[in-house]
């Protein structure tokens, strides 16, 4: 009996050296989300020269957040384009957040700019539109839930086949799917309220001077544990690759 293929956490960045010295960077955030031993992962970073592998040695794909903007079109996004475009087509079960969210709108024929009211960022208020109710990843969703947030970009434009999930009166995309398999979270479910906590600290003043209370947003943080039970739940679903 052939091994069974690992989810591939495919890193596009790194977080703050504080955030790292406590829990770990990225892929850590999302291994321990995800629930997953260390065996049945395999994590690489996309702005490296390393291959990216072929859909059929994937169980699943995590594209995680980054600093970078996608915008920037570095050859490392691109190249990440091209093979995001080649997982989904092959329906391998795949979620992008934040930086992957909006890799998975450009590579699927989308648009990302930056968003003209600015910077989102802090524990957002999120509501599901009724495409979800019937969703495999979203279904178990609470209607309304709330979610940790930072972002300068956002998606502009959906790609012609996406089916919209769930938006703020911030942002109108901070859910999407493509397909019965790929999904995009402008959200991050990897987050809990301490890591946010060092992205504020960090971000403090640029918010001020964007006419953004930092203190306010800091003392509105709480902890989101409906937005990350989507990472146990897409793992699940990659394992099994069993979509409604």
């Amino acid at each position: 009996m052939s091994p069974t293929p690992p989810i591939y956490i495919i890193k596009a960045g790194a977080t703050f050296p504080e955030n790292i010295a406590e829990t770990g960077d990225f892929e850590d955030w999302l291994i321990a989300g995800l629930g997953v031993k260390q065996h049945e992962v395999r994590v690489l970073d996309a702005r490296e020269d390393t291959p990216l592998p072929p859909p059929t040695e994937c169980a699943g794909v995590v594209i995680s957040g980054a600093h970078a903007m996608i915008t920037d079109d570095l050859p490392w996004m691109l190249r990440l384009a091209d093979w995001t475009a080649r997982i989904v087509k092959a329906q391998v079960p795949f979620l992008g957040i934040c930086f992957g969210h909006q890799m998975l709108a450009r590579a699927m024929g989308g648009k990302v700019d930056y968003h003209p009211q600015g910077r989102e960022i802090g524990s957002v208020d999120i509501e599901l539109n009724p495409a979800a109710k019937t969703d495999a990843l979203f279904a178990a969703m609470p209607s309304r839930f709330y979610a940790h947030a930072i972002h300068a970009q956002s998606i502009s434009k959906l790609p012609p086949s996406a089916t919209l999930l769930a938006s703020n009166a911030y942002e109108a995309t901070h859910a999407f799917r493509i397909g019965d398999c790929a999904w995009g979270v402008q959200f991050h479910p990897e987050f809990n309220q301490a890591r946010m906590t060092v992205y504020l600290d960090r971000f403090s003043e640029t918010l001020l001077a964007a006419g953004q209370d930092a203190a306010a947003i800091r003392a509105s943080l709480i902890e989101t544990p409906a937005a990350a039970s989507l990472l146990p739940r897409f793992a699940r679903l990659a394992r099994t690759q069993v979509f409604e």
